[in-house]
C-alpha cells in the first residue's frame, strides 16, 4: 500500500482490532493513535513500527499542557521526536487544553480563559513544541461544559490567531463544536461558518452521551456519531472540501467491521465533494 496516499476517512487504532487494522486496504484509510501509549517501546510499539509500514498514520497528543503555565516538558518532546522520526506520521496534533500546573498534574484536558497572556503563552509553547520536532503540529478546539469568565478573544479568532502566529495547522473536531454548542447555548452552525478553512489540516468525529438528566452532553468517544453531527460535517465539507477526517471511538469498542462501516460513510462524503488538497 502507498504510505503517500491522500488521507480519506481514517479510524484511531485500539490494540482491540490490530490484527483486522494491518490488512486493511480501504480506500484512502489511515490510523490515528495516542503518541504517549508508544513511547515507552515494548511489543506495542514494534507493532506500530509494523502498520507504519502498511498504512499512513497520525500521532494525537493528550500530554502537552500547550496551554500550562510553563513549557512543554524537554523529555516528553524528546521521547516523541524519537517515535516522530521513527513512524513518520503524516499529522501530529495537540489539544488546545492543560493538564499540568504550577506542578501539579491532573488527568485530563482543562479549560483556560482566553486572553491576551493565553495567547502568548500558548503560541509560545506551540512554537517549541514546532521546533522540537522539527514541523508544525495541528491544534485542535476543546470540548466545553461551563461557562468560564475572563475570555477576551472568540474560540475561532482565538485558533486563527495562533495558526496566523505560529504557523500550526488546526484540527476541526465537529463533535466538541455540537456537544459544546449545546453545553454553552451558542449555534454550532455559525462557528463552523467562520472556522478558517485554509488552517484545517484535520477534522475529527466522534460520538457523545449525556448526563444523567440529559441536560449535559460529554465528548465521551463511545458511541456512534450522531445525525446532526453528521449532518454539520457535510455542510462542513460541502464549504471547505474534502480534509482528512477521523472517527474517534476510544470506549464501548464494537467489532472493527462496524467502526469501518461508520468510516464508509465519511469516506462517502469526501468523495461527493471531489479530490483531496
Amino acid at each position: 500500500m502507498n504510505r503517500n496516499m491522500p488521507l480519506g476517512a481514517g479510524l484511531g487504532l485500539k490494540a482491540e482490532h490490530f490484527e483486522q487494522a494491518l490488512p486493511c486496504d480501504a480506500k484512502g484509510l489511515w490510523f490515528e493513535v495516542h503518541p504517549e501509549n508508544y513511547m515507552v517501546g515494548g511489543p506495542r510499539r514494534a507493532w506500530l513500527q509494523r502498520v507504519a509500514q502498511r498504512h499512513p498514520l497520525s500521532l494525537h497528543g493528550v500530554a502537552l499542557s500547550l496551554a500550562a503555565d510553563s513549557e512543554p516538558d524537554h523529555a516528553h518532546l524528546g521521547r516523541l521526536r524519537q517515535l516522530v522520526d521513527e513512524v513518520q506520521p503524516r499529522l501530529v496534533s495537540e489539544h488546545l487544553a492543560w493538564s499540568t500546573w504550577r506542578g501539579q498534574y491532573h488527568p485530563d484536558l482543562l479549560p483556560f480563559p482566553r486572553s491576551d497572556e493565553a495567547l502568548a503563552r500558548i503560541s509560545s509553547n506551540i512554537q517549541r513544541t514546532q521546533d522540537a520536532l522539527g514541523r508544525a503540529i495541528a491544534i485542535e478546539n476543546p470540548s466545553h461544559y461551563l461557562h468560564l469568565d475572563g475570555h477576551e478573544w472568540d474560540e475561532v479568532a482565538f485558533l486563527a490567531e495562533l495558526a496566523r502566529r505560529t504557523g500550526c495547522s488546526l484540527l476541526l473536531d465537529v463533535n466538541n463544536v455540537f456537544v459544546s454548542a449545546h453545553n454553552l447555548g451558542f449555534d454550532a452552525h455559525d462557528y463552523l461558518a467562520r472556522f478558517p478553512a485554509a488552517a484545517i489540516s484535520e477534522i475529527h468525529l466522534a460520538g457523545y452521551s449525556e448526563d444523567a438528566q440529559g441536560a449535559l452532553l460529554i465528548d465521551s468517544h463511545d458511541a456512534t456519531i450522531a445525525e446532526p453531527v453528521w449532518h454539520l460535517y457535510q455542510q462542513l465539507i460541502s464549504r471547505i472540501g474534502p480534509r482528512p477526517t477521523l472517527i474517534e471511538r476510544d470506549d464501548k469498542l464494537p467489532a472493527f467491521a462496524e467502526l469501518l462501516a461508520e468510516r464508509a460513510t465519511a469516506q462517502a462524503i469526501l468523495d461527493q465533494a471531489g479530490a483531496l488538497p
